[in-house]
């Protein structure tokens, strides 16, 4: 599948030393450095297709955007895969309530999803793989956790064995009772009769009656989800044998910490030994009118209609940056407003041709980011420069910060 176009990130002068960055791991309960490496491998989870791209979308890439700007600023390279959920229930059920073909319906959204991704300045995947195109990954995967005798099936379906990994459960910290609870609802099956563990990760789910399927040694049918990122991850990533882990950050919203990775990442390690990930990053989730804002409730804020309203993307990168990644809040209209008079601000102060001294609030960036991608703090270091600049403050390189912003915090002046 095609991702969408090439973002240019200008280089940061290199008198700038970009510190080592620290970044919270959810596995760990706490933050923890990224050594630098020459490559870095990430995967972040993507969307399923039925619907358009939300601001906690928008919220989640950003963050794993703003990551993926720090670690190249560094001066490494960020091999960068994430998938597409192009095949899922969710996906049939929206297209049999609409009339349509769920074909049609995943591609209207994933060129939705691609030109929203555009605007908001996001670095593309260098691999952007649907799941539908991934079925032979999925398939050759399956077959190796056979290998590992960690397979068995259920009528015509088959399921992975989630306490074959002896570190099943360590990334999520939940017990038993709460993983039951999350994984009913979350897309899991813990009440089907047959299963040796509830809390058991379908692998292939045979064809229904009037859903597609497609052919494979284990029958017509199609992938589990958490199976789907495994295989792609694993067959995308270029995977060092040498590393003890097969990525070094898995990333998405903290809605997948469970089932979603915690199931992935036990795949992983049934499949080639190694921990899946060095680092499990999550973002949080963000709300409207006291509640999260997810698509069954239908309490979403679309990127596409902010922008079909004249809202300038680089506000929404900002309103977004007003909050730490990690931090689930509430979306507010004066966020946006407060972002637009930012944006204004900072481009009437970087249209001057004396500034105030610029070194110091690139550096301020720079720690502000290595402490957690600290995006409010990196954004208040702005403001106060915005502040000295209209005071008079002089010495500065306007054109050199501009390039600094766009470089480290994706805002396009």
């Amino acid at each position: 599948m095609n991702s969408w176009a090439e973002v240019a990130i200008p280089p940061l002068a290199t008198r700038f030393e970009v510190p080592e960055l620290s970044i919270f791991d959810t596995a760990r309960g706490q933050n923890s450095k990224i050594s630098k490496k020459p490559k870095y491998r990430m995967y972040v989870c993507g969307i399923t297709p039925y619907d358009a791209t939300h601001l906690g979308h928008a919220n989640t890439y950003l963050a794993f955007d703003l990551i993926n700007r720090y670690l190249r600023a560094s001066g490494s390279e960020v091999l960068f895969v994430q998938n597409i959920t192009d095949i899922d229930d969710p996906l049939l059920e929206r297209a049999n309530r609409d009339g349509i073909d769920w074909q049609d319906l995943a591609t209207s959204q994933i060129d939705l999803f691609r030109s929203d991704m555009v605007a908001l300045h996001i670095i593309p995947p260098a691999h952007y793989i649907g799941a539908v195109e991934a079925i032979p990954l999925v398939v050759d995967a399956i077959t190796a956790l056979e290998r590992a005798e960690t397979v068995y099936k259920v009528d015509n379906d088959y399921y992975f064995k989630v306490r074959s990994d002896s570190a099943f459960g360590s990334r999520s910290h939940l017990n038993d009772q709460e993983m039951l609870k999350i994984f009913s609802e979350r897309g899991g099956d813990p009440q089907r009769t047959g299963k040796h563990d509830p809390l058991d990760a379908l692998l292939w789910l045979a064809k229904r009656a009037n859903e597609p399927g497609w052919e494979s040694i284990y029958g017509v049918g199609r992938p589990g989800w958490h199976i789907e990122c495994c295989a792609i991850a694993l067959g995308y990533l270029d995977i060092d044998p040498d590393e003890s882990t097969s990525l070094d950050i898995q990333g998405g919203g903290s809605d997948l910490i469970f089932p979603h990775h915690e199931m992935s990442a036990a795949q992983g390690r049934a499949m080639n030994g190694r921990e899946f990930a060095a680092n499990y990053v999550h973002a949080g989730m963000i709300g409207l009118d006291g509640e999260k804002m997810s698509k069954s409730k239908g309490n979403l804020v679309f990127v596409s209609q902010l922008l079909k309203d004249g809202i300038d993307p680089m506000a929404i990168r900002i309103a977004l940056m007003s909050h730490h990644y990690r931090e689930d809040h509430m979306w507010q209209q004066s966020d946006l407003v407060s972002a637009q008079d930012f944006l204004t601000q900072l481009q009437i102060a970087l249209s001057r041709m004396e500034v105030a001294p610029t070194d110091k609030v690139i550096k301020e960036i720079l720690s502000a980011l290595a402490n957690d991608i600290n995006t409010p703090q990196a954004l208040g270091a702005l403001q106060q420069w915005i502040s000295q600049t209209n005071s008079g403050g002089t010495g500065g390189k306007p054109g050199e910060l501009s390039r600094a912003i766009d470089t480290l915090l994706g805002i396009a002046i």
